[in-house]
């Protein structure tokens, strides 16, 4: 399906791979769904608690700040998220995958709200090295962007550019990298967004 991007963060595809997850709610009517729009945009936001959000995601992610703390608040731009996904994890990235938010930006015109950001592997920053700690090269984006065009509320998830990660130093993180993105590139990353989709604009009376 062909999603207009009113928050204008999402990369053209030039390289790669692309993987897409959607998921909308038709509500009663605008004042409903500006309503609902402020609940989802927290869910979106409250990346600490997307585990349970998604229901079945494999991964657990917690917000990391500017300065390398864990914090509990809704994400920023220059914030890490700290990936835990299942299996070995990554040497470099002291057992973790790393993106950076490098763009968050929200618009609202006439019969739209839309919010959303965009994310990119990392180095990890606690570590010695200025190397991309994660399973995608550095080249790839993941973007969420959340949607209300009049009573209509969509998410959007969508990773442009993906590549395994094959230039870690470490050749066990090289095949670690290389594995890991190629399984992420076939099935887990299209699961995992897909539920967290779903699971952001979720009613609590469903």
């Amino acid at each position: 399906m062909e999603h207009q991007d009113f928050t204008g963060i999402v990369p053209a595809q030039y390289t790669g791979n692309e993987i897409e997850a959607e998921a909308s709610v038709e509500l009663n009517d605008d004042i409903v769904a500006q309503n609902f729009f402020e609940v989802a945009k927290q869910r979106l936001l409250n990346v600490n608690n997307w585990h349970a959000v998604a229901g079945v995601i494999s991964a657990k992610f917690q917000l990391i700040n500017e300065t390398g703390e864990e914090v509990n608040r809704i994400a920023q731009k220059g914030d890490y998220f700290k990936i835990d996904i299942p299996g070995p994890g990554s040497a470099q990235g002291g057992g973790y995958d790393w993106v950076c938010v490098e763009e968050l930006k929200e618009v609202a015109k006439a019969g739209v709200q839309s919010i959303g950001f965009r994310v990119r592997p990392s180095p990890n920053p606690f570590g010695s090295k200025n190397e991309t700690a994660h399973f995608y090269a550095a080249d790839a984006s993941s973007n969420f962007i959340l949607t209300r065009e009049n009573s209509k509320l969509t998410a959007w998830i969508v990773d442009r550019n993906i590549k395994p990660n094959d230039h870690a130093t470490s050749l066990t993180d090289k095949v670690r990298d290389v594995a890991v993105g190629i399984g992420a590139m076939g099935m887990f990353s299209k699961v995992q967004w897909q539920g967290l989709a779903e699971g952001l604009i979720k009613r609590d009376d469903q």
